[in-house]
């Protein structure tokens, strides 16, 4: 009988690679946030899936073996996202983490970074994905994490902006990152390395680096695609380019958003070689880059099912705050002291009222906000409230917050997820949605400064 693999981020670079290469020896559930309106090929389940919530994420693991998790939230997923990728990524991983304990699942298979090997500073994208990768295994569920650097293939996001830099610069005068040390490997090496641990126990709860055969610069990846692309290129180093400029000259010539190019230009900086710790439990024949680079220049990835267009409400906002929480108080004891602190810290002005069922928030005897608790969706490490009412909301049927503990209680998340404001949306912007991230910062020192 085939194991049964629900595969996050299905729709990205190596879920379709996965979608491609395993189909025959695996039942695949696909993941998407978009509702399938034509899937041509009938061997895959595709559910639909709000990662955010809880719920949904528990359905969409029903009744899989392994799941494969290969999600990043560099773009936003709202109109106002009020919140950091890093602490997005970790909100999804924990939700993904709790839904696979919950469905007692066998094992994640989480696709991350290399760690760096140099005494940089370690990059917000590479300490994002080594986050993710202790929240995933943070409960019963075994992780195996293979970390890698740039992967190369057909449909590759980071290959891509490689290509594009090449066809559009004749001359390339390149920061001082691209002198960086790194070993490309191809994406169906990866993908041999992740049958290689879809349930073998040898691989539960290691992590894995992995990277071709080849140590080189990302200046020798520009002028190896060039040779390759058969176009004559002047590529050369200039030492004074800045970080800042850096993003902005990859995004622009890389044809990438700024958002998607930010993180990974920081991260470029670090010598990504892997270690050879746990090579012993896998075989690979390696690709030679060369091979690498002309599948990828020549080759389409797989082609996906046609997907319906999203409707939602068109000024939804996304908050996720993290509170560093230094005296480890677990979610409920936060929810509560949230509104104790608020009447102390604003008092006369905002007078919020919690009666262990409904939080409320009054101004000169208005009420804003109002907030029910989800007792049965709720546990002391994760509390759950609908938005329900107040003069400050436009939808009642839509929106919740929820306070959450991560990492052992070293941090708690404070994260409104598709709310929906009353006030005209650029009054909101530059009031309310500015009022709340001061009033979460003002209740993080708080909880630092609690005896």
């Amino acid at each position: 009988m085939k194991q049964k693999i629900v595969l996050a981020g299905a729709t990205g670079f190596i879920g379709r690679w996965i979608i491609e290469k395993f189909q025959d020896d695996f039942d695949i559930i696909a993941l998407s946030r978009k509702k399938v309106k034509s899937n041509p090929n009938t061997n895959i389940e595709w559910r639909t899936v709000d990662m955010y919530s809880m719920s949904s994420t528990e359905k969409a693991l029903e009744g899989a073996d392994i799941a494969v998790y290969l999600v990043h939230s560099m773009q936003p997923s709202t109109r106002l996202n009020q919140g950091t990728f890093e602490d997005t990524d970790l909100l999804l991983a924990d939700n993904f983490s709790r839904a696979a304990e919950k469905n007692k699942l066998k094992q994640i298979i989480y696709l991350g970074g290399i760690l760096p090997k140099d005494k940089h500073q370690i990059s917000n994208h590479l300490l994002s994905r080594f986050e993710v990768e202790k929240t995933l295994g943070s409960r019963a569920t075994p992780l195996t994490a293979i970390r890698a650097g740039i992967i190369i293939g057909p449909g590759g996001s980071s290959f891509k902006i490689v290509t594009n830099l090449v066809k559009n610069l004749p001359v390339m005068g390149c920061p001082k990152w691209t002198k960086s040390k790194n070993q490309p490997i191809d994406v169906f090496d990866v993908l041999s390395l992740l049958q290689q641990c879809m349930g073998n126990s040898a691989t539960y709860n290691k992590n894995i680096e992995i990277g071709g055969k080849e140590v080189m610069t990302y200046m020798d990846l520009l002028q190896m695609t060039s040779k390759t692309m058969d176009k004559r290129r002047w590529i050369f180093s200039m030492p004074f380019f800045t970080v800042g400029l850096s993003k902005w000259w990859v995004s622009i010539f890389g044809g990438a958003n700024i958002n998607f190019v930010s993180p990974l230009v920081e991260s470029l900086k670090h010598q990504m070689t892997p270690s050879n710790q746990y090579s012993d439990l896998y075989k690979i024949e390696y690709t030679p880059i060369k091979t690498s680079i002309a599948r990828a220049l020549n080759h389409q990835p797989p082609p996906l099912p046609s997907f319906h267009q999203m409707r939602a409400e068109k000024n939804t906002v996304r908050s996720v705050q993290r509170i560093y929480n230094p005296k480890k108080h677990n979610a409920q004891w936060v929810a509560k002291y949230y509104p104790i602190w608020l009447s102390k810290r604003f008092a006369g002005l905002i007078n919020p009222k919690f009666d262990g069922s409904f939080l409320r928030f009054y101004l000169l005897g208005i009420m804003l906000l109002e907030l029910k608790l989800i007792e049965d969706r709720s546990t002391p490490n994760r509390q759950l409230f609908y938005i329900t009412g107040g003069v400050l909301t436009k939808r009642k049927d839509l929106g919740w917050l929820e306070f959450r503990s991560i990492l052992k209680n070293e941090y708690v998340i404070a994260a409104i997820h598709e709310y929906v404001p009353k006030l005209p949306w650029t009054i909101y912007r530059f009031t309310q949605a500015k009022l709340h991230l001061y009033v979460m910062k003002k209740f993080e020192r708080a909880l630092q400064r609690l005896n």
